[in-house]
């Protein structure tokens, strides 16, 4: 394909252009959508949708996975933050593999600029838990115990994927920065760097490691998603 000129080379992260384009990572939104700052990582136009260059696609994400090779040597923190309905199993099963926290419900406002508030309910999520793991509800009557499970269904959909997060994140990894563009600006506000996919109808510059590609397809981003994981599970295994 045009777009990938020819380049079939792999490097140490084993980027491919070829597989990239046959998984559809080059496919950006109708031209009607672009987002003016995303013009240097465009290829062409065809049939009214802006083609991502998949050279600048694999050149920026392996700068991505270089950063997050160098968080986990150090034992630092990511944070992944997928939202969508199609590609929120697929994060929360990377999140557990890896064991990092993540977030695939609605972004809550104030998770990072109100976090003391946050870091409670988190807390009051957990020793309800606790209690009911250990046995301590069943003082309560039936009608109790109901509404307590409900509380617990409830906490369990927002907390569950950061309950074991002690402190703030060292970095965030979003699968779309316009649909969470909440959590994006609370990590700049809070100077947590962001590594995020940039499709063709977002601005590359809200992340610090951007990731040119289609965010849409669950092809694309399994496909990033997976090099993300290679490298975290590589990282872990040298230390």
């Amino acid at each position: 394909m045009a777009e990938t000129k020819k380049t079939a080379k792999k490097d140490e992260f084993n980027l491919d252009t070829e597989e990239m384009a046959k998984l559809g990572l080059h496919f950006g939104h109708r031209v009607s959508r672009v987002h003016p700052k995303m013009q240097p990582y465009i290829f062409g136009v065809r049939n009214t949708v802006h083609i991502i260059d998949l050279e600048k696609t694999a050149e920026k994400l392996k700068d991505a996975l270089k950063f997050i090779e160098e968080l986990i040597s150090h034992s630092k923190v990511i944070l992944f933050i997928g939202t969508k309905t199609q590609v929120k199993d697929m994060v929360k099963d990377l999140a557990e593999e890896c064991r990092l926290p993540c977030v695939v419900e609605r972004w809550l406002g104030g998770t990072f600029t109100n976090f003391a508030v946050m870091k409670k309910r988190v807390e009051y999520f957990k020793d309800l838990e606790k209690k009911k793991t250990s046995g301590e509800l069943k003082k309560y009557t039936k009608k109790e115990r109901a509404k307590i499970d409900q509380e617990l269904q409830r906490l369990k959909i927002k907390f569950e994927g950061i309950k074991k997060m002690a402190g703030l994140p060292d970095a965030i990894f979003v699968i779309d920065m316009r649909k969470d563009a909440l959590a994006v600006k609370e990590a700049r506000m809070k100077e947590i760097k962001v590594i995020g996919i940039a499709d063709t109808n977002v601005d590359p510059t809200l992340a610090d490691y951007p990731i040119p590609a289609n965010d849409d397809a669950i092809s694309s981003v399994k496909y990033i998603l997976e090099k993300v994981k290679e490298v975290i599970l590589k990282a872990r295994a040298k230390k």
